[in-house]
């Protein structure tokens, strides 16, 4: 418990900023379809987002190590107050995606600050502890997030300047702290080949785990009212994605140090492929049948990307994992952009079920890439610990690093 207290102030300041993170994105789709943006735009805007997300992550360490922690948080915080009051200041999808940029960098450079302040304070003794509260945190958080669309007037400057006062608020936590402000940590070295010469299967993995998730919560929204959802409704339908996910960590992760992770990640995907024609299937049998569908869909999906992360680390030195852990993100980075935009494309041109049968034959590739890898050499016999990987920063292997020691 005294442990948890100590971290009080950075965990609350998780809380908010997921509260006004989680909210913005199937805020934008359904206040962006009422206006009247094209299925298009409103893809380019979760887009813009991981964008954002990639230059924030990038930016972020060195910015810290210019100006300190507190400072580069502000900063941050502050550029994702005025990306979300400035929505219903311009109607115009392009303002909005530049909007999102900056929502994007907001939360990239203010996890990667967080994480960087955890690191500091955690010891080997209290690492497992420490980092189990924050998935904990995190995850429940990202939760509560989904559901604001319950009560979140799409396209009214209200609901924005909500979302606002959130991230504000987590300004307050983290800067009256009394912790002492640690020391800066070095910036990991972007090195992205280093992703795809440690597992060119891990790499693969990660780009689907990021097509998938920024295509279900960036898109989601606009499957939800296609099919017939009201906004509470298609909260609840983003939150059973969420949920299904964080159901999936324990058992996945229990299967995935007792088993080859390949065949644990080859049907995984088989099972994703099931979930997402359930889903299709499930879009006329009312709402308790589509919520059950997407539960099951972020069961299958949710843990793709840890389990990747988990392989990759197994051909990995202790010196590579940092770096490494920062190449797996910017991989995840380049599914993430393109998928919102490709998957409201689809459903644009084929209507909303195109969405599923995208990520299906996402899955339905990197099952065929993972029987390729299995030919191609074997596994390791000393493999390091499945761990929930959390797609917050560049620095979130620091985190990790003393959690992924061989078994």
């Amino acid at each position: 418990m005294r442990l948890i207290i100590s971290f009080l102030s950075l965990f609350l300041s998780v809380i908010l900023l997921q509260l006004s993170s989680g909210g913005v994105g199937p805020l934008d789709a359904l206040s962006g379809l009422q206006i009247g943006f094209t299925t298009g735009q409103v893809g380019l805007l979760g887009s813009a987002h991981f964008f954002g997300f990639f230059i924030g992550c990038w930016w972020a360490p060195r910015l810290m190590g210019a100006v300190g922690h507190s400072r580069t948080f502000a900063a941050f915080t502050a550029l994702g107050a005025i990306g979300l009051l400035a929505h219903m200041l311009v109607i115009d999808p392009t303002a909005w995606a530049l909007m999102r940029i900056g929502t994007g960098m907001s939360i990239a450079g203010c996890y990667t600050v967080i994480e960087a302040w955890l690191h500091a304070k955690v010891t080997n003794e209290t690492r497992g502890r420490a980092m189990g509260s924050y998935r904990v945190v995190d995850m429940g958080a990202s939760l509560v997030a989904q559901l604001l669309i319950g009560v979140l007037e799409p396209a009214s400057y209200v609901s924005y300047n909500l979302l606002a006062l959130l991230c504000c608020a987590s300004l307050l936590p983290l800067t009256l702290t009394r912790v002492e402000q640690p020391r800066t940590p070095a910036a990991p070295r972007l090195r992205p080949r280093l992703a795809w010469e440690r597992s060119p299967l891990a790499a693969a993995a990660i780009v689907v785990a990021g097509l998938t998730s920024a295509a279900f919560r960036m898109v989601g929204p606009v499957y939800g009212q296609e099919v017939g959802l009201a906004a509470g409704q298609i909260a609840f339908f983003l939150a059973a994605y969420v949920a299904g996910g964080a159901l999936a960590q324990y058992p996945v992760g229990s299967l995935a140090d007792k088993y080859d992770r390949r065949w644990v990640l080859i049907w995984l995907s088989l099972a994703a492929i099931i979930s997402s024609a359930t889903t299709i299937l499930a879009g006329g049998t009312g709402t308790l049948g589509v919520m059950l569908a997407a539960g099951f869909f972020g069961f299958t999906t949710f843990p793709i990307f840890s389990i990747a992360a988990a392989h990759a680390h197994d051909f990995a030195e202790n010196h590579e994992r940092v770096e490494l852990s920062a190449a797996l993100m910017f991989v995840y980075a380049i599914g993430a952009i393109a998928s919102p935009l490709i998957a409201s494309w689809l459903i644009s041109g084929f209507g909303p079920y195109a969405l599923f049968v995208f990520l299906a034959l996402c899955h339905a590739a990197l099952v065929i890439i993972s029987l390729w890898r299995m030919r191609a050499r074997p596994t390791v016999s000393d493999r390091t610990r499945y761990v929930y990987s959390p797609r917050t920063s560049f620095l979130i292997g620091r985190l990790w690093q003393g959690a992924r020691k061989p078994d």
